[in-house]
């Protein structure tokens, strides 16, 4: 894993699949067999959930068919890229403690967040890359999926085999490189918050 030791780097030591984990929107229409696909789930399998609820449900579009149908609620600028990906994956909460409750469990979504962190992890473990978007129709998400009301729609995410730059649409390729982040020092706070 070296791709992005040029661009970023660690103030602590870490175990480098943290710095190598980017969001690329180049994907190659490379199939993904069924035995590596399955890690990626084997790991959000392993996130940790307030009371072992695990409330992630993961639904992929794999096919032609299916790809199409989740472009139809995907904005524009994410089908600009993310139609070359060879799977796209809706990441859903169930928001009640249990199906047929009605209490509320307020942890629902950050425990899916935990579930697709791992899974991101996962993929560039597999030699993967993993793109979430956040610009697509929720309800029409719902409503073309058949997702329960009970549920929530966090995140589409794009996975696939990283291509070249040059795949991508002009106005996308000077974003194609790895982002940076904020020091800790700007949102680990001792005591109280502070801005």
């Amino acid at each position: 894993m070296t791709e992005t030791n040029n661009q970023r780097k660690a103030n602590y030591k870490i175990n480098p699949i943290y710095i190598e984990r980017w969001s690329p929107r180049a994907y190659l229409n490379k199939e993904i067999s069924d035995e590596t696909l399955n890690c990626l789930f084997e790991a959000a399998r392993w996130a940790p959930s307030a009371a072992n609820v695990q409330p992630w449900r993961f639904i992929i579009a794999r096919s032609d068919t299916d790809r199409a149908k989740f472009l139809t609620f995907i904005n524009d600028g994410n089908k600009k890229w993310c139609d070359k990906a060879p799977v796209l994956v809706a990441v859903t909460s169930l928001k009640n403690w249990k199906v047929d409750s009605d209490d509320i469990n307020p942890t629902h979504g950050f425990d899916t967040g935990a579930a697709w962190g791992f899974l991101s992890l996962e993929a560039i473990r597999q030699g993967l890359h993993t793109h979430a978007m956040g610009g697509f129709n929720r309800e029409k998400a719902k409503e073309v999926l058949e997702i329960p009301d009970n549920y929530d729609v966090h995140a589409i995410i794009a996975i696939g085999y990283k291509g070249e730059k040059e795949m991508l649409d002009e106005s996308l390729q000077q974003r194609e490189i790895p982002s940076n982040r904020k020091p800790i020092e700007e949102f680990v706070f001792e005591g109280v918050f502070r801005k």
